[in-house]
C-alpha cells in the first residue's frame, strides 16, 4: 500500500493508524502547493482533488477521506482493535465521532490555514474552533477515549487535530482535559513513530 500524505495534515492520522497496526505501507510525501510527490509524480492522477490523504491499495484502487481510509485500516487489521465490530452500537457511535470530526471540526480550521482569508472571516474560524474545543474538553472529562472504551482511529483522528490549534495562535491551556489526553496518545510507540517520519518530533 501507499499512503499520501503531508507532513501534519490530517493525513497524519492515517499513518499513525497504520503504524498502530504494523501494516507493510510506503508514505509518500505530497507538496500540496504544486500537488506533486517528493518524487516528481502528478498527484492528481492519483486523487484529482488534489487532497490527502489517499491510500492506493495494493490491488492499485485508492480510497480517499479519513473516516474511510481509517475504518479500511481498521477493519483490515481487527486484531488491533481500532474499531468495534461491525453492526455494534459502538461501531455507529464510532461512525458519529469521525463525521463529526471531518466534516465539523476539521472544516472549522480551514479558514485558518488557507491563505487570503480576511481577519474578519479567520476572527469567526477562530471562535468556531474555540468553542469545539470547549465543547471537546467537557465531553472527555473523566473519560480515556472519545468513542467507546477503548482507543480508536477516532482517537488518533483527534488527537491529529488537537495539535493544530498551536499553530493558529490557539492557546491550549484553556482546555486541560484535551491537553492531557492528547499528552497520553503522544506516548503512544506508533505516535511516535509517525511524528519522526514526517519530521514533526
Amino acid at each position: 500500500m501507499k499512503l499520501f500524505i503531508s507532513p501534519g495534515a490530517c493525513s497524519l492520522a492515517p499513518h499513525i493508524a497504520l503504524r498502530e497496526t504494523g501494516a507493510d505501507f510506503e508514505a509518500v510525501k505530497v507538496d500540496l502547493a504544486v500537488r506533486k510527490t517528493e518524487a516528481g509524480e502528478d498527484f492528481l492522477t492519483v486523487n484529482p482533488s488534489g487532497k490527502v490523504p489517499a491510500l492506493t491499495l495494493d490491488s492499485g484502487e485508492t480510497l480517499t477521506e479519513n473516516p474511510a481510509i481509517l475504518l479500511y485500516i481498521a477493519d483490515q487489521n481487527p486484531a488491533s482493535g481500532l474499531a468495534p465490530a461491525e453492526g455494534s452500537l459502538d461501531r455507529y457511535r464510532l461512525l458519529s465521532r469521525l463525521s463529526f470530526l471531518g466534516s465539523e471540526f476539521h472544516k472549522a480550521f480551514v479558514p485558518l490555514f488557507a491563505p487570503g482569508t480576511s481577519d474578519e472571516a479567520k476572527a469567526a474560524a477562530a471562535e468556531s474552533v474555540k468553542n469545539h474545543l470547549a465543547a471537546l474538553d467537557k465531553e472527555l472529562a473523566g473519560r480515556d477515549h472519545y468513542a467507546g472504551n477503548a482507543f480508536s482511529v477516532a482517537d488518533i483522528y483527534l488527537f491529529v487535530m488537537l495539535g493544530w490549534p498551536a499553530y493558529v495562535g490557539i492557546d491550549m491551556a484553556a482546555y486541560p482535559v484535551l491537553g492531557a489526553y492528547a499528552g497520553k496518545i503522544a506516548q503512544r510507540a506508533a505516535v511516535g513513530a509517525a511524528l519522526k517520519a514526517e519530521g514533526l518530533a
